[in-house]
């Protein structure tokens, strides 16, 4: 049970990563610094304005020259931004390219595990048995076609013809004679129908 709980735990974090978190911690720190400067340059073109107000052009001219120094700085700092920046992008790519050619590897792997399993004399060998296959059931449909005569063609068509003819055919009238006329109906039919007498 000591061996499962006290073995370590391998970190995923790559030494890729942790350069990647530390530049962009520097750049984090760098904007800081240069909102810092930005507020402070603000306030020191305020504080020149005053000194002119009151007269006192020397200072007013020193705090521009530190205002000067200090934009010069924040443009540097700029510039350092901007490289870290692209250094944080240029590790994050590669990153992404290893996985690709990770990948590629992998898939080159499998690939080639196919091919073993599978070489191209057994693909040969497969197509030939398949042509052999496929001879062979040509050549019983052949034996099965040839195995009629002409004469035999001649019959199967005649047979043919006259199954259509039947189909065509009307169906015979009735051979046997019609029945005869009951006696009651003619006894009917002689009997001399009653005349009306006209009244006088």
């Amino acid at each position: 049970m000591g061996n499962i709980f006290g073995r370590k735990r391998r970190s995923r974090v790559t030494e890729q990563d942790k350069a990647v978190l530390q530049l962009k911690q520097q750049r984090d720190k760098l904007k800081m610094y240069q909102k810092k400067i930005t507020l402070q340059l603000e306030k020191e073109r305020e504080v020149a304005r005053q000194l002119l107000r009151d007269g006192k052009k020397e200072k007013a001219k020193l705090l521009i020259k530190k205002k000067r120094y200090q934009e010069q700085l924040l443009d540097k700092t700029e510039t350092q931004i901007s490289n870290l920046e692209h250094m944080v992008q240029d590790i994050e790519f590669t990153q992404i390219e290893m996985k690709v050619i990770e990948g590629l590897k992998v898939g080159n792997d499998c690939l080639k595990k196919m091919h073993e399993a599978m070489s191209i004399e057994e693909v040969e060998r497969i197509m030939d048995e398949t042509q052999e296959s496929i001879e062979y059931q040509r050549q019983i449909d052949e034996m099965l076609s040839g195995s009629l005569t002409e004469e035999d063609e001649e019959a199967i068509l005649e047979e043919l013809d006259a199954l259509t003819q039947e189909e065509l055919e009307l169906p015979e009238a009735p051979t046997e004679p019609l029945p005869e006329k009951k006696p009651e109906r003619e006894a009917a039919k002689a009997k001399p129908k009653p005349q009306l007498v006209a009244a006088s």
